[in-house]
C-alpha cells in the first residue's frame, strides 16, 4: 500500500515518520529510511523535535526499484519504506513506489509538503496525490500568526514575502549559511538569509508576516 502524509510546515511530519519506523521495527519488521534533501542537507531524516535517523538519500536519478534490489542482493529483507520530504521525489520515481507497493506488496510511507512557496503543488506530491492509496493530513495543527489554520509556506527574506525563484531550497537557512537553489551550480552557492513562515490564506496572499515579523528565525528550517 502506498500512503502519503502530508501537512504544512512544523507539523510534525518527520516525527510522524521516524515513530512508524519505530512502531514497525519493534515488531521485528525490516525497513529502509529515505529521503530526498532533509533540511539539515545530510543523508538523515531530522525532525524538529530533536530525534534524528540515518537515511539512504535519494538522488535526482535514483531508481527506487533498483535501490530495493541492491537490498535484497545483499541478503537484508526489506518490508516497509519510510521517504521523508517526498515532495522532492520526480513523477517517475514515485511511479516507482507504487509499482513496489503493487508487485511487491511492500508497504511505502510517503511524508512531504503538498505545495511549494508559491502556493503550487510540487511535481512528487501532485503525483503522490494521484496514485496514493491513502491521503492523509497530518493532524498536528499549524497556525499562522492570526490563529487560524496555517496552511501554506512563505518563503522570507528581510521581512518580505518572496513570490519569485527556485522551487527547491536545501540545506541550512541560518543567517550566513550557504543555501543551494536547485539552479545553482554547487561551487557557486548562494549566500543568503532565508527563513520560512506558515501563514493562512488570507496572510499569506497579502504577504502580511503579522507583528512577529522581527523575531529573527522564527519557524526556521534549521
Amino acid at each position: 500500500m502506498l500512503r502519503f502524509c502530508y501537512g504544512p510546515m512544523d507539523c510534525g511530519k518527520s516525527t510522524l515518520a521516524l515513530q512508524i519506523n519505530h512502531n514497525h521495527a519493534r515488531q521485528g519488521r525490516r525497513g529502509m529510511l529515505l529521503v530526498r534533501h532533509d533540511r539539515s542537507g545530510a543523508p538523515q531524516i531530522t525532525s524538529r523535535i530533536g530525534i534524528t535517523r540515518e537515511a539512504t538519500e535519494i538522488g535526482a536519478d535514483t531508481d527506487l526499484r533498483q535501490l530495493l534490489r541492491g537490498q535484497w542482493v545483499a541478503g537484508r529483507h526489506v518490508d516497509y519504506l519510510i521517504v521523508d520530504e517526498a515532495q522532492f521525489l520526480s513523477p517517475a520515481q514515485v511511479e516507482q513506489l507504487a509499482e513496489l507497493a503493487d508487485e511487491v506488496r511492500i508497504d511505502v510511507y510517503c511524508f512531504g509538503i503538498a505545495t511549494d512557496f508559491q502556493s503550487r503543488l510540487f511535481p512528487g506530491a501532485r503525483r503522490l496525490f494521484e496514485l496514493a492509496d491513502e491521503l492523509q493530513p497530518v493532524q498536528v495543527e499549524v497556525l499562522c500568526w492570526c490563529g487560524a489554520p496555517g496552511r501554506f509556506n512563505a518563503r522570507v527574506r528581510d521581512g518580505e514575502v518572496l513570490r519569485e525563484g527556485d522551487t527547491v531550497v536545501v540545506a541550512d537557512t541560518a543567517p550566513g549559511r550557504i543555501v543551494e537553489h536547485a539552479s545553482s551550480s554547487p561551487a557557486e552557492p548562494d549566500i543568503t538569509t532565508l527563513r520560512y513562515q506558515v501563514l493562512c490564506r488570507r496572510h499569506f496572499r497579502l504577504g502580511d508576516l503579522g507583528p512577529a515579523t522581527l523575531r529573527r528565525g522564527q519557524l526556521r528550517l534549521t
